[in-house]
């Protein structure tokens, strides 16, 4: 179901969520600290986990494609570039 509300007069879909009352009255403190409604609230958390998870997937599936296609790098070489970075960045910390 869709409807006109008050975000900018766009369409919006309504969903049923189900949480923990403590969750409930994090909400409900939150909504009445920043003067937003909870609506508004709920609907940028779930934007934000959204956004992070999208990201998260796409990163992983980078990864995948990355093996196949052979992309990858050896335990060792991994460690030997690691201590040379740490090595390097100690060094300029110290002035030499």
């Amino acid at each position: 179901m869709s409807h006109k509300n008050g975000y900018g007069g766009t369409n919006r879909s309504v969903i049923s969520v189900h949480t923990k009352p403590e969750t409930s009255k994090r909400l409900d403190g939150l909504a009445t600290l920043t003067r937003r409604s909870k609506s508004f609230l709920a609907n940028e958390a779930i934007e934000r986990y959204l956004a992070e998870e999208e990201a998260f997937v796409n990163s992983v599936r980078q990864g995948m494609t990355d093996v196949v296609e052979g992309r990858v790098y050896e335990t060792n070489e991994v460690r030997d570039r690691l201590k040379a970075f740490v090595t390097e960045k100690s060094s300029s910390q110290d002035g030499s």
